[in-house]
């Protein structure tokens, strides 16, 4: 494995962990105190904090999602590093791609 990749893997990682700490916080704010999707958009439009930090988020998982498939794809498929690299890569795009989809449903108008 490339140490690059996996200082990369190990990075994500670390800044997904307090992400995934306040996101789960939210949930457990909003179940308790009774707050409806509807509330949550409405409290959530337009805030570019709220842009800023699910996009950052939606950056940080498919970085660190597409490594580790490049990985298993590596060791594990026919298709070898090249294969792997470019497999791994559209794969990020992807998933970057909706998680910022759903950024854009969560604060705008």
């Amino acid at each position: 494995m490339n140490v690059a990749l996996y200082i990369a893997q190990r990075a994500s990682a670390a800044v997904m962990v307090p992400m995934i700490a306040v996101h789960i916080a939210v949930i457990f704010y909003a179940t308790r105190h009774a707050v409806t999707a509807a509330d949550i958009l409405a409290r959530t439009g337009g805030s570019l904090g709220w842009a800023a930090f699910y996009a950052a988020f939606a950056a940080a998982a498919s970085l660190h999602g597409a490594i580790g498939i490049r990985n298993i794809l590596a060791e594990w498929s026919p298709l070898g590093d090249r294969g792997a690299n470019i497999a791994a890569a559209a794969f990020g795009a992807a998933l970057f791609g909706l998680g910022l989809r759903a950024v854009a449903a969560l604060v705008l108008p």
